[in-house]
């Protein structure tokens, strides 16, 4: 009898320690109201818009395609946003900046940030002439600087560096990547960042690269994604900010299949439309505006 006694013993203890056992980053983690930083990756077709806020700050990551501009104006005012603090465009590909022009006209934009690459379009044109003639703030953001974004949050920046965009053409090689982190917690942006700038960033920054989610550089096109740079990052999910059905046939199905047989949770505006983060620093919790 007591050894029975003892092995009931044993096997309580065993089921307690199964039951606390759940990682604190876990997407089913319920966050605490007092979560400081939301982000949302907003569905607005083929190209990258990403809402950042704190509770001092409102910031905006790219703004879509052009013709995506009235879709992304509306998204920003269903929000409440009046003002931005920050607009960060990554590259000058129409589908980061075509919106640009929208968010300029309609919102209270304090300061722009870019990578410095100048382009001849008119898009690229019409977006920095509004800048330079509305006088707002303008800076070239580079490897080694950081943004802060209010609550202990930052943005560190990884790329590009000067070098690359004196003498780097491909626009999407030139991308800023950067993450964004707040405790524990922490976001790696890509961009359009292929496989070539990925083992850079991989033989510079190693450990540094290490971030709980990742926005899946070019769209998840084939030619970004490195094998090694996803080890090294290492999130727990990724999220692909892509057009249903779109012309390139983003994400390609060699890099889904790179992320599946790492276990990484899968979000793409596709499929999911707007995803909602939410976090305090150390946990986080990820919705979904459609449910499949």
């Amino acid at each position: 009898m007591k050894v029975l006694r003892n092995l009931i013993a044993i096997g309580l203890v065993f089921l307690v320690i199964l039951s606390s056992g759940c990682s604190i980053k876990s997407t089913n983690e319920n966050v605490p109201s007092s979560s400081n930083l939301t982000v949302k990756m907003l569905d607005v077709g083929q190209g990258d818009a990403f809402l950042i806020k704190t509770s001092q700050q409102v910031i905006l990551l790219d703004t879509g395609d052009i013709d995506a501009r009235d879709l992304l104006v509306n998204k920003l005012k269903a929000e409440g946003i009046t003002k931005i603090d920050k607009l960060i465009i990554t590259h000058p590909h129409a589908d980061h900046l075509g919106g640009a022009m929208g968010v300029l006209m309609n919102f209270d934009v304090k300061s722009v940030y870019d990578n410095g690459q100048i382009t001849t379009t008119s898009t690229y044109r019409k977006y920095i002439k509004k800048v330079t003639d509305s006088k707002i703030p303008y800076k070239q953001l580079l490897a080694g600087e950081h943004l802060e974004f209010g609550d202990g949050i930052k943005f560190i920046v990884y790329s590009p560096t000067k070098r690359m965009i004196d003498t780097e053409e491909d626009l999407n090689n030139n991308s800023i990547v950067g993450k964004l982190k707040y405790g524990d917690f922490s976001i790696l942006f890509t961009g359009d960042s292929e496989s070539a700038i990925e083992k850079e960033l991989l033989n510079k920054y190693k450990d540094e690269l290490k971030s709980t989610i990742l926005k899946s550089p070019h769209h998840g096109s084939k030619t970004s994604s490195n094998n090694a740079y996803l080890k090294a990052i290492s999130p727990e999910c990724v999220l692909i900010s892509v057009g249903a059905g779109n012309d390139y046939k983003h994400p390609h199905e060699t890099t889904l299949n790179k992320y599946k047989k790492l276990n990484f949770k899968i979000y793409r505006t596709d499929f999911d439309g707007t995803v909602t983060i939410t976090s305090d620093g150390h946990g986080y919790n990820v919705l979904k505006e459609k449910v499949q």
